[in-house]
């Protein structure tokens, strides 16, 4: 494995551009590269099995373009697909997934009570209650899916419709007391405002991409990959070609994004 070879990374569809620019802010020297599957998004509805097809064929696709490590920067196929991912492919890459950093960070904080919102995929998945369990980490967990808000958000509705949405979801009587509300969609922190203007900032908004940056960094860093200077322009695949991917990767990036369509 050579340092100057890209970083891979893929989500269903923006979502994981908070990912992505977390890490080029804190590794501008890296080349990142990026599939968005937006024709087969969101991976929130879609089964155990279904996640686990298009992500191989994700992962195979930025092993055609030599990542030297990949990010699962989507909760649900992280939830479902990272194990199976890391037991074919550890061999060839390192796969990291979104879930644990954030997790580990919330145990560093000493949270006991916190609410946990993604999609059905992820929720359903119990993948947050386990790590915790497996750590040995005990607190009391308020999870709900909300299937509404990924969409929501690729479709850029406006603040007023998330708003609404978010009384739905988080008004809830078991969100009451929460300390923190953890993001569990990497389309989640596009609206993070909106969560802390719902909570009147009294409840801690944490999110996957700042927690998977440090831990990118971290691992590239303890396995001497960091590289030295940029080895090219970052890349942007998308499975379908949409205004909102482009718009989302200007506004992240603040330069023009080249994007090009790819179906696997």
């Amino acid at each position: 494995m050579d340092a100057q070879q890209p970083i891979g990374i893929f989500d269903s569809g923006i979502g994981g551009l908070t990912a992505a620019h977390e890490i080029s802010n804190l590794l501008p020297q890296e080349k990142i590269i990026y599939y968005g599957d937006t024709a087969n998004m969101p991976y929130g509805k879609r089964t155990a099995q279904e996640i686990i097809v298009l992500s191989k064929k994700i992962t195979e696709f930025l092993l055609s373009k030599n990542a030297k490590l990949i990010i699962i920067a989507c909760n649900s196929a992280s939830a479902n697909a990272a194990s199976y991912l890391r037991k074919n492919y550890h061999h060839k890459v390192e796969i990291r997934g979104v879930i644990r950093p954030m997790i580990e960070e919330v145990v560093q904080r000493k949270y006991k009570n916190i609410g946990i919102i993604g999609t059905k995929a992820t929720i359903n998945s119990k993948v947050y209650d386990q790590i915790f369990a497996e750590l040995n980490y005990s607190l009391k967990i308020n999870s709900m899916a909300t299937p509404k808000l990924a969409a929501m958000i690729e479709q850029k509705v406006q603040k007023a419709e998330i708003q609404k949405a978010l009384e739905e979801y988080l008004g809830q009587e078991s969100f009451k007391d929460i300390e923190a509300l953890l993001l569990a969609c990497t389309h989640y922190p596009i609206v993070k405002q909106e969560f802390v203007k719902f909570f009147n900032s009294k409840v801690d908004i944490l999110d996957n991409a700042f927690f998977i940056a440090q831990n990118t960094r971290e691992y590239l860093k303890r396995n001497q990959l960091l590289a030295q200077s940029k080895s090219g322009k970052d890349e942007f695949y998308v499975s379908k070609l949409t205004d909102s991917f482009k718009e989302n990767a200007t506004a992240f990036f603040k330069r023009e994004i080249s994007i090009k369509k790819v179906n696997l």
